[in-house]
Protein backbone atom coordinates (compact mmCIF):
# COMPACT_ATOMS: atom_id res chain seq x y z
CA UNK A 1 0.00 0.00 0.00
CA UNK A 2 1.07 3.65 -0.97
CA UNK A 3 1.21 6.06 1.47
CA UNK A 4 0.82 9.90 1.34
CA UNK A 5 1.12 12.31 3.65
CA UNK A 6 -1.07 15.76 3.55
CA UNK A 7 0.93 17.43 5.18
CA UNK A 8 -0.63 21.09 5.33
CA UNK A 9 -4.19 19.27 5.20
CA UNK A 10 -6.26 18.09 2.39
CA UNK A 11 -10.08 18.38 1.55
CA UNK A 12 -12.02 15.21 2.39
CA UNK A 13 -12.76 14.88 -1.04
CA UNK A 14 -9.36 14.04 -1.73
CA UNK A 15 -8.77 11.83 1.02
CA UNK A 16 -11.82 9.90 0.35
CA UNK A 17 -10.69 9.33 -3.59
CA UNK A 18 -7.50 8.49 -2.70
CA UNK A 19 -8.29 5.80 0.04
CA UNK A 20 -11.04 4.78 -2.61
CA UNK A 21 -8.51 3.04 -4.94
CA UNK A 22 -6.26 1.75 -1.72
CA UNK A 23 -3.42 4.26 -1.08
CA UNK A 24 -3.09 5.38 2.97
CA UNK A 25 -3.72 9.09 3.57
CA UNK A 26 -1.66 10.83 6.60
CA UNK A 27 -2.89 14.04 7.42
CA UNK A 28 -1.07 14.69 10.92
CA UNK A 29 0.57 17.97 10.66
CA UNK A 30 4.46 17.24 10.88
CA UNK A 31 6.79 20.19 12.18
CA UNK A 32 9.54 20.85 9.47
CA UNK A 33 12.44 19.40 11.57
CA UNK A 34 10.98 16.34 12.03
CA UNK A 35 9.29 15.93 8.10
CA UNK A 36 12.53 13.49 7.04
CA UNK A 37 12.56 11.07 9.58
CA UNK A 38 8.79 10.74 9.62
CA UNK A 39 8.78 10.29 5.82
CA UNK A 40 11.06 7.75 5.79
CA UNK A 41 10.03 6.01 8.79
CA UNK A 42 6.42 5.70 7.45
CA UNK A 43 7.48 4.92 4.04
CA UNK A 44 5.95 7.70 2.57
CA UNK A 45 5.43 7.17 -1.47
CA UNK A 46 3.53 11.10 -1.37
CA UNK A 47 4.12 14.67 0.13
CA UNK A 48 1.31 16.71 -0.79
CA UNK A 49 1.75 20.34 0.60
CA UNK A 50 0.57 23.99 0.78
CA UNK A 51 2.88 27.02 1.30
CA UNK A 52 3.56 26.26 5.08
CA UNK A 53 6.15 23.14 4.12
CA UNK A 54 9.46 23.44 2.38
CA UNK A 55 10.97 20.64 0.59
CA UNK A 56 14.37 21.54 -0.70
CA UNK A 57 16.93 19.70 -1.78
CA UNK A 58 17.78 18.14 1.78
CA UNK A 59 14.51 16.80 2.37
CA UNK A 60 14.85 14.84 -1.34
CA UNK A 61 18.46 13.46 -0.44
CA UNK A 62 17.48 12.46 2.77
CA UNK A 63 14.33 10.52 1.09
CA UNK A 64 15.06 8.09 -0.86
CA UNK A 65 11.68 6.36 -1.47
CA UNK A 66 9.56 9.81 -2.28
CA UNK A 67 8.06 9.29 -5.26
CA UNK A 68 6.18 12.31 -5.91
CA UNK A 69 5.64 16.00 -4.68
CA UNK A 70 2.73 17.96 -4.75
CA UNK A 71 1.32 21.47 -4.37
CA UNK A 72 -1.89 22.69 -3.38
CA UNK A 73 -1.85 25.47 -5.30
CA UNK A 74 -0.45 26.97 -7.97
CA UNK A 75 3.77 28.55 -6.75
CA UNK A 76 5.87 26.16 -6.10
CA UNK A 77 8.21 28.31 -4.64
CA UNK A 78 8.40 26.00 -1.40
CA UNK A 79 9.80 23.27 -3.38
CA UNK A 80 13.46 22.48 -5.22
CA UNK A 81 11.37 21.53 -8.75
CA UNK A 82 14.16 21.32 -11.01
CA UNK A 83 16.02 19.38 -8.39
CA UNK A 84 13.16 16.99 -7.50
CA UNK A 85 12.70 16.11 -10.95
CA UNK A 86 16.06 15.56 -11.76
CA UNK A 87 15.84 12.61 -9.03
CA UNK A 88 13.03 11.25 -10.76
CA UNK A 89 10.41 12.71 -8.49
CA UNK A 90 7.31 13.49 -9.85
CA UNK A 91 6.18 17.67 -9.20
CA UNK A 92 2.67 18.52 -9.61
CA UNK A 93 0.26 21.30 -8.40
CA UNK A 94 -3.11 22.70 -9.27
CA UNK A 95 -2.89 25.54 -11.47
CA UNK A 96 -6.17 26.07 -12.26
CA UNK A 97 -8.30 25.18 -9.17
CA UNK A 98 -8.17 27.69 -6.91
CA UNK A 99 -8.10 30.60 -9.54
CA UNK A 100 -12.06 31.79 -9.31
CA UNK A 101 -11.57 32.42 -5.46
CA UNK A 102 -8.25 34.19 -5.98
CA UNK A 103 -10.24 36.54 -8.16
CA UNK A 104 -13.18 37.00 -6.07
CA UNK A 105 -10.62 37.93 -3.35
CA UNK A 106 -9.31 40.36 -5.75
CA UNK A 107 -12.62 42.16 -6.19
CA UNK A 108 -12.99 42.08 -2.67
CA UNK A 109 -10.13 44.66 -2.30
CA UNK A 110 -11.05 46.41 -4.81
CA UNK A 111 -14.30 46.83 -3.52
CA UNK A 112 -13.11 47.44 -0.22
CA UNK A 113 -10.36 50.19 -1.41
CA UNK A 114 -12.66 52.18 -3.53
CA UNK A 115 -15.80 52.31 -0.92
CA UNK A 116 -13.06 52.42 2.00
CA UNK A 117 -14.69 49.78 3.83
CA UNK A 118 -11.85 48.79 5.41
CA UNK A 119 -11.58 51.80 7.47
CA UNK A 120 -15.27 52.43 7.96
CA UNK A 121 -15.46 49.02 9.33
CA UNK A 122 -13.02 49.82 12.53
CA UNK A 123 -14.59 53.40 12.71
CA UNK A 124 -18.66 52.32 12.73
CA UNK A 125 -17.93 50.04 15.83
CA UNK A 126 -16.22 52.85 17.80
CA UNK A 127 -17.55 55.95 16.49
CA UNK A 128 -20.54 54.85 14.57
CA UNK A 129 -23.18 55.85 17.62
CA UNK A 130 -21.90 59.16 18.10
CA UNK A 131 -20.50 60.67 15.03
CA UNK A 132 -22.53 58.81 12.03
CA UNK A 133 -22.99 61.97 9.65
CA UNK A 134 -19.18 63.10 10.32
CA UNK A 135 -18.60 59.42 9.18
CA UNK A 136 -20.77 59.17 6.52
CA UNK A 137 -19.49 62.15 5.43
CA UNK A 138 -15.84 61.11 5.32
CA UNK A 139 -17.10 57.69 3.18
CA UNK A 140 -19.21 59.77 1.04
CA UNK A 141 -16.68 60.19 -2.16
CA UNK A 142 -16.00 56.21 -3.18
CA UNK A 143 -16.21 55.58 -6.99
CA UNK A 144 -17.36 52.94 -9.46
CA UNK A 145 -15.40 50.17 -11.30
CA UNK A 146 -17.68 50.31 -13.62
CA UNK A 147 -16.03 52.13 -16.83
CA UNK A 148 -12.45 51.83 -15.21
CA UNK A 149 -9.65 50.18 -16.35
CA UNK A 150 -8.03 47.04 -14.34
CA UNK A 151 -4.31 45.94 -15.40
CA UNK A 152 -3.05 42.71 -15.08
CA UNK A 153 0.22 41.98 -14.90
CA UNK A 154 0.68 37.95 -15.49
CA UNK A 155 -1.76 36.24 -17.24
CA UNK A 156 -2.04 32.90 -16.21
CA UNK A 157 -4.92 30.87 -14.45
CA UNK A 158 -5.59 33.08 -12.11
CA UNK A 159 -5.55 36.16 -14.11
CA UNK A 160 -7.54 35.07 -16.62
CA UNK A 161 -10.07 34.39 -14.00
CA UNK A 162 -9.83 38.05 -12.47
CA UNK A 163 -9.92 39.36 -16.22
CA UNK A 164 -13.74 37.74 -16.20
CA UNK A 165 -14.80 39.27 -13.37
CA UNK A 166 -13.56 42.66 -14.40
CA UNK A 167 -15.20 42.73 -17.85
CA UNK A 168 -18.03 40.91 -16.24
CA UNK A 169 -18.26 44.42 -14.23
CA UNK A 170 -18.01 46.80 -17.28
CA UNK A 171 -14.26 47.21 -16.80
CA UNK A 172 -11.52 47.56 -19.75
CA UNK A 173 -8.91 45.02 -18.99
CA UNK A 174 -5.29 45.27 -19.82
CA UNK A 175 -2.47 42.33 -19.54
CA UNK A 176 1.08 42.08 -19.95
CA UNK A 177 2.79 38.60 -19.61
CA UNK A 178 5.60 37.35 -21.07
CA UNK A 179 4.26 33.89 -22.41
CA UNK A 180 1.11 34.94 -23.65
CA UNK A 181 0.03 37.59 -26.69
CA UNK A 182 -3.22 37.54 -27.05
CA UNK A 183 -6.30 35.79 -24.97
CA UNK A 184 -9.78 34.97 -25.35
CA UNK A 185 -11.30 35.43 -22.24
CA UNK A 186 -14.83 33.97 -21.94
CA UNK A 187 -17.35 34.83 -19.28
CA UNK A 188 -20.04 32.88 -18.70
CA UNK A 189 -23.79 33.50 -17.06
CA UNK A 190 -25.68 31.88 -14.93
CA UNK A 191 -28.09 30.80 -17.92
CA UNK A 192 -25.58 29.39 -19.57
CA UNK A 193 -24.66 32.57 -21.87
CA UNK A 194 -21.55 33.45 -22.75
CA UNK A 195 -19.45 36.46 -24.31
CA UNK A 196 -16.24 36.38 -25.73
CA UNK A 197 -13.82 39.19 -25.44
CA UNK A 198 -10.05 39.04 -27.40
CA UNK A 199 -7.25 40.54 -25.60
CA UNK A 200 -3.86 41.45 -26.89
CA UNK A 201 -0.65 41.32 -24.79
CA UNK A 202 0.43 45.40 -23.74
CA UNK A 203 3.82 45.80 -22.85
CA UNK A 204 3.91 46.75 -18.96
CA UNK A 205 4.73 50.42 -19.32
CA UNK A 206 1.33 50.35 -21.18
CA UNK A 207 -0.48 48.91 -18.46
CA UNK A 208 1.23 50.46 -15.67
CA UNK A 209 -0.03 54.11 -17.77
CA UNK A 210 -3.25 53.20 -18.80
CA UNK A 211 -4.46 51.27 -15.54
CA UNK A 212 -7.09 52.72 -12.69
CA UNK A 213 -6.41 49.65 -10.80
CA UNK A 214 -3.54 46.88 -10.92
CA UNK A 215 -3.37 43.42 -10.20
CA UNK A 216 -0.46 41.05 -9.70
CA UNK A 217 -0.50 37.69 -10.63
CA UNK A 218 2.86 36.18 -10.93
CA UNK A 219 5.20 33.84 -9.62
CA UNK A 220 7.83 34.57 -6.84
CA UNK A 221 11.03 36.36 -8.82
CA UNK A 222 14.42 37.24 -7.89
CA UNK A 223 14.02 41.49 -7.82
CA UNK A 224 10.56 43.26 -7.22
CA UNK A 225 8.27 43.48 -10.44
CA UNK A 226 6.63 46.92 -8.68
CA UNK A 227 9.00 48.93 -7.40
CA UNK A 228 9.74 52.77 -7.09
CA UNK A 229 10.55 53.49 -10.80
CA UNK A 230 7.10 51.36 -12.24
CA UNK A 231 5.20 53.28 -9.34
CA UNK A 232 6.15 56.11 -10.63
CA UNK A 233 5.11 55.44 -14.14
CA UNK A 234 1.24 54.67 -12.78
CA UNK A 235 -1.40 56.55 -12.94
CA UNK A 236 -1.76 59.34 -10.00
CA UNK A 237 -4.41 57.92 -7.39
CA UNK A 238 -4.06 54.11 -8.69
CA UNK A 239 -5.37 50.99 -6.94
CA UNK A 240 -2.79 48.04 -6.51
CA UNK A 241 -3.48 44.49 -5.20
CA UNK A 242 -0.96 41.99 -4.84
CA UNK A 243 -2.34 38.36 -3.81
CA UNK A 244 0.33 36.42 -5.88
CA UNK A 245 3.62 36.26 -3.68
CA UNK A 246 5.23 38.87 -1.08
CA UNK A 247 8.76 40.14 -2.75
CA UNK A 248 6.96 40.93 -6.10
CA UNK A 249 5.68 44.32 -4.16
CA UNK A 250 8.56 46.68 -3.05
CA UNK A 251 6.01 47.50 0.03
CA UNK A 252 8.73 50.63 1.71
CA UNK A 253 8.72 51.75 -1.99
CA UNK A 254 4.58 51.47 -1.79
CA UNK A 255 3.64 53.13 1.53
CA UNK A 256 5.67 55.71 0.46
CA UNK A 257 3.77 56.39 -2.91
CA UNK A 258 0.62 55.94 -0.12
CA UNK A 259 1.95 58.63 1.92
CA UNK A 260 2.22 60.86 -1.07
CA UNK A 261 -1.16 60.05 -2.54
CA UNK A 262 0.71 58.45 -5.86
CA UNK A 263 -1.59 55.31 -4.81
CA UNK A 264 -4.98 55.97 -3.71
CA UNK A 265 -5.27 52.46 -1.75
CA UNK A 266 -3.35 49.09 -2.37
CA UNK A 267 -5.07 45.54 -1.41
CA UNK A 268 -2.47 42.69 0.12
CA UNK A 269 -3.30 39.09 0.62
CA UNK A 270 0.82 38.54 0.99
CA UNK A 271 3.44 40.06 2.32
CA UNK A 272 7.32 40.73 2.23
CA UNK A 273 8.27 39.53 5.41
CA UNK A 274 5.02 36.94 5.72
CA UNK A 275 4.23 35.73 8.28
CA UNK A 276 5.26 38.45 10.28
CA UNK A 277 4.37 41.53 7.85
CA UNK A 278 5.65 44.68 8.80
CA UNK A 279 3.76 47.00 11.29
CA UNK A 280 3.75 50.25 8.73
CA UNK A 281 1.86 48.03 6.36
CA UNK A 282 -0.70 46.26 8.81
CA UNK A 283 -1.36 49.70 10.21
CA UNK A 284 -1.72 51.87 7.13
CA UNK A 285 -4.91 53.04 7.21
CA UNK A 286 -4.91 52.87 3.10
CA UNK A 287 -3.98 49.53 3.01
CA UNK A 288 -6.95 46.51 3.24
CA UNK A 289 -5.23 43.57 4.17
CA UNK A 290 -6.24 39.57 4.20
CA UNK A 291 -3.54 36.57 5.85
CA UNK A 292 -2.52 34.75 2.94
CA UNK A 293 -6.16 33.49 2.08
CA UNK A 294 -6.60 33.77 -1.58
CA UNK A 295 -7.07 29.79 -2.45
CA UNK A 296 -8.97 29.83 1.15
CA UNK A 297 -12.33 28.84 0.12
CA UNK A 298 -14.26 25.76 0.54
CA UNK A 299 -15.16 25.15 -3.00
CA UNK A 300 -11.42 25.70 -3.84
CA UNK A 301 -10.19 23.15 -1.00
CA UNK A 302 -12.84 20.53 -2.58
CA UNK A 303 -11.39 20.99 -6.31
CA UNK A 304 -7.44 21.16 -5.04
CA UNK A 305 -8.29 17.97 -3.28
CA UNK A 306 -10.10 16.32 -6.04
CA UNK A 307 -7.18 17.36 -8.48
CA UNK A 308 -4.62 16.19 -6.59
CA UNK A 309 -5.59 12.60 -5.86
CA UNK A 310 -6.80 12.19 -9.37
CA UNK A 311 -2.90 13.36 -10.41
CA UNK A 312 -1.43 11.16 -7.81
CA UNK A 313 -3.68 7.95 -8.89
CA UNK A 314 -2.58 8.53 -12.20
CA UNK A 315 1.51 8.69 -11.73
CA UNK A 316 1.38 6.01 -8.43
CA UNK A 317 -1.46 4.04 -9.04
Amino acid sequence: MKVVLANDGLAQSGVDALEKVGFEVITTRVAQEQLVNFINKNNISALLVRSATEVRKSLIDTCPNLKLIGRAGVGMDNIDVDYAKSKGIHVINTPTASAASVAELVFAHLLTGIRFLHNSNRDMPLEGDHKFKQLKKSYASGSELRGKTLGIIGFGSIGHATAKMGLSLGMKVLFTDHHIEKETVKVLFFDGQSVEFKLTNSDLKTVLKESDFISLHVPAQNGYVIGEKELDQMKQGVGIINTSRGGVLDEVALVDALDNNKVSFAGLDVYESEPNPEIKILMHPKISLSPHIGASTQEAQERIGLELASQVIKLLK
